[in-house]
């Protein structure tokens, strides 16, 4: 299996089990806030769908994605909740359905993308498998507030390997969302898998360091936990410094989360 095959079926089971979180809940269930502020669960939903189909008409229709992507420009914010407004209108079964079909049109367009060709997105060209990389971020981001909102537990897999991935690749988000001047110096990751195995990236000699298990780097990237309650440990001050800003999203940071927000019993290891 290739890489870009593998992610894509990552993101597959992803979007299924997202999917499957909220497939059983009633209408007012479904307006159940978040840890988002001012996000509902049908809100996170109807997000995960636009990106979803920004990314297959990316994919498949790239002319057709230009006009969405104009939409976007110099005011992503408005784009985002212009989103919400045309997703989140539909009733819990139909949005609920349009999500699925919208997330495997995603994966089965960014399959068809030829080897070596890349895919346009909102501010440069990606390979495939690295734009569903930023769908597997998506989801775990936004699903991960879904099942804050439902008070569930979700258990993490290998799948979290490529958010990890794609966390190290986009290092310099978080400085470059606060205006800030990123360290030309590579920094080394080291996360524990949920059974047990370790992932590395970065030379093995870098003077900053981060380690930990998976799931909670994932969780500090995404801006889902403080890391004050979670289990990662910062070598040098740089590193050290980037577990306050650390995002593997553009744009604007947004909120965060609180120390001991949620139950530390939930991050635990």
């Amino acid at each position: 299996m290739t890489a870009t095959n593998d992610v894509l079926k990552a993101l597959a089971i992803d979007i299924e089990e997202t999917a499957r979180l909220v497939e059983g809940l009633d209408e007012q269930a479904w307006h159940t806030a978040t840890p988002a502020t001012g996000w509902s669960i049908a809100d996170q939903i109807a997000h995960l769908t636009f990106i979803f189909h920004l990314a297959g008409t990316a994919a498949s229709d790239p002319d057709g994605f230009a006009k969405l992507a104009a939409g976007a420009a110099g005011d992503f914010d408005g784009a985002v909740n212009a989103a919400l407004k045309q997703f989140n209108g539909f009733p819990p079964a139909q949005l609920l359905a349009r999500f699925r079909a919208l997330g495997q049109n995603s994966v089965d367009a960014l399959a068809a993308v030829p080897e070596g060709q890349v895919v346009p997105w909102l501010v440069n060209p990606l390979p495939a498998a690295v734009l569903a990389s930023a769908g597997i971020m998506e989801i775990f981001g936004h699903g991960q507030d879904i099942a804050d909102a439902l008070g569930v537990r979700r258990e993490p897999t290998e799948r979290l390997r490529h958010l990890v991935f794609f966390a190290f690749l986009t290092r310099d988000f978080g400085y470059l969302s606060r205006g800030l001047t990123p360290p030309t110096e590579h920094f080394r990751i080291e996360v524990t898998t949920p059974n047990g195995e370790l992932w590395a990236y970065g030379p093995e000699d870098a003077t900053d360091k981060i380690t930990g298990p998976a799931e909670d780097f994932c969780l500090l990237v995404t801006r889902r936990r403080h890391r004050d309650d979670l289990a990662l440990v910062a070598t040098g001050a740089e590193a050290d410094r980037w577990l306050d800003i650390a995002q593997a999203y553009r744009g604007p940071a947004g909120e965060g989360r609180t120390p001991g927000q949620f139950a530390h019993a939930d991050c635990e290891h």
